[in-house]
């Protein structure tokens, strides 16, 4: 992490909290099998703002993230760090390439239960969502150890690339095109695979700008960083899922896509670095 980062921390104030209504809409897990997370409960444990914490029952902040130290220590640490760079990455490229302004996503980072603008989710059993209800990333720490056991990389880009591909989603948010993933229509090559594929490129394309500029917050990528996230991204195919499920592999139930087809389109970003590169999922 680059010393920015603990200039730039003031920066993420703003994204904190959570809209008191709740409506029917489309949570996106970051893996298939989350819609089993979500019940009517409405209880938490998060880490957030002051103004957050008023509004939800919970307990802990981000106090103890005040430094790169803090960043490569800790797991919440190292999502807010990410968040800020992926705030300073889309920012800058999302008017330049598509047009569109960039507004921030809310960002929640904690486990149990929560009130979200989609409906109540167990953010423990669900893992990582985006919620366009309320235009706000839900992050599990524990889910990473979870993200393990299932076969993903244990490195710390592991932890940026979902937290990328979470942004990914409200970035297709903000474009108009999450609209056509629908989850109950699920299939190899259907919206919902195609929006979860587009959401791993376009953190690749973060990843390729992330240390880029006089105010990069990460230091140069290494090879076996971008390891770490192809292996995670290899994990957490709809193929593989079904694999270790012990289940026969059946593409007509993909909602997340293939292992190969989540890599490939990860690379994709990363190797072209433009939004272009991911545009042709929805145009096609």
């Amino acid at each position: 992490m680059n010393p920015l980062f603990a200039i730039l921390l003031s920066r993420v104030g703003r994204r904190f909290g959570i809209p008191g209504i709740l409506v029917a809409a489309g949570i996106i897990f970051f893996a298939s099998g989350g819609l089993g997370g979500l019940t009517g409960g409405s209880s938490s444990s998060m880490y957030g703002s002051e103004s957050q914490q008023n509004q939800i029952e919970g307990q802990g902040n981000f106090d103890h993230c005040q430094t790169n130290e803090d960043a490569n220590r800790y797991d919440d640490c190292r999502i807010l760090a990410t968040a800020v760079s992926l705030d300073m990455v889309w920012e800058e490229k999302l008017p330049n390439e598509s047009g569109e302004a960039y507004r921030a996503p809310d960002l929640v980072v904690g486990e149990g239960q929560v009130s979200t603008g989609c409906g109540s989710a167990d953010i423990s059993r669900t893992g990582p969502f985006y919620c366009p209800g309320d235009e706000t990333v839900y992050m599990s720490v524990p889910f990473f150890d979870q993200l393990k056991a299932m076969g993903g990389s244990d490195g710390e880009f592991s932890v940026m690339y979902v937290t990328a591909h979470e942004f990914g989603h409200h970035i297709q948010q903000t474009m108009g095109t999450l609209k056509y993933a629908d989850y109950s229509d699920p299939g190899e090559d259907s919206g919902a695979v195609q929006a979860e594929v587009q959401a791993d490129c376009y953190a690749g394309v973060w990843a390729s700008q992330a240390d880029k500029g006089e105010n990069a917050l990460l230091d140069p990528l290494t090879d076996e960083q971008i390891s770490q996230a192809i292996d995670t991204a290899r994990a957490i195919g709809d193929d593989a899922i079904q694999r270790s499920a012990g289940q026969e592999v059946n593409p007509d139930a993909w909602t997340h896509g293939s292992s190969e087809q989540r890599v490939s389109w990860f690379k994709k970003g990363y190797e072209q670095g433009t939004m272009q590169a991911c545009a042709q999922l929805f145009n096609s």
